[in-house]
């Protein structure tokens, strides 16, 4: 087992779940900030600060995931970030990680992703050494959207919208390895194994779930659905991820019917 010290913010979400599980898989078992202080975690909140300062204590290494993206996200992703960093540096945390977003610096019409930016001119500030990466949309958040968009009886999808979604679980992988790693600065991106449309996506989903909807491509007008529709949110260079996108819905499908 190794004695590094790792705390997880957000380690009960989509990502920080997938990451506490490879920390553990790699004999590292992780500490998880949460706001609910749900067994097996440590109560803490970014957004008032409660709790921060003793969830870092003795701690060596922070991976932090946590964000807020619907609601007070400059309040718990900028200032609560401030405050994680404040803790950290008291408490002589010698590296923290943070996940951004990929293209959020070429979509500053998107008021999250400013937000996102400005997170990590937090970090990039901070007395703490730092690793920050960015990475694609996970392909769990697009399956959630794709499922809201199947309750109408047509599923309109913007029109052009090009994305590079991954798997979480090779994310987690790679923070992983860069927490065994020293701090690296601003990391290489990363990005699923291909760039598609989302109507792409969504048609992929229809036919690997063998069911009948109409795809309405819808054109959206603005700057932001421009800089989407010209891939501001994907990096079309060496991807790291793997795992596609009908290979995720093949692993959901099996695992609902109990095969393999």
């Amino acid at each position: 087992m190794s004695e590094l010290e790792v705390l997880v913010t957000g380690g009960t979400g989509v990502l920080g779940r997938r990451v506490v599980e490879r920390l553990s898989a790699a004999g590292v078992e992780a500490s998880v900030l949460s706001r609910s202080g749900r067994p097996s975690t440590i109560r803490g909140d970014l957004l008032t600060g409660d709790g921060l300062h003793p969830s870092v204590r003795g701690v060596d290494t922070v991976i932090h995931c946590a964000s807020s993206p619907f609601r007070k996200a400059h309040r718990v992703d900028v200032e609560g970030s401030g405050r994680l960093l404040e803790a950290a540096t008291g408490a002589g945390v010698s590296h923290v990680i943070y996940l951004s977003i990929v293209g959020i610096d070429r979509v500053p019409s998107y008021p999250y992703y400013r937000i996102k930016l400005e997170t990590e001119r937090v970090v990039e500030s901070s007395l703490v050494p730092y690793t920050i990466l960015r990475a694609t949309q996970f392909y769990d958040l697009v399956l959630m959207a794709i499922l809201t968009l199947e309750r109408l009886p047509v599923m309109p999808v913007p029109r052009g919208f090009l994305g590079q979604p991954l798997d979480a679980g090779e994310v987690a992988e790679h923070l992983v390895e860069l927490a065994l790693s020293g701090p690296a600065g601003r990391a290489r991106d990363v990005g699923g194994p291909g760039v598609r449309t989302l109507e792409d996506v969504v048609r992929a989903y229809l036919a690997m779930r063998g069911r009948r909807r109409r795809v309405l491509a819808v054109p959206i007008p603005g700057k932001t659905a421009r800089a989407f529709r010209e891939g501001a949110l994907t990096y079309p260079g060496e991807a790291y991820a793997e795992i596609r996108w009908e290979d995720s819905l093949r692993g959901r499908m099996m695992s609902e019917t109990g095969v393999g």
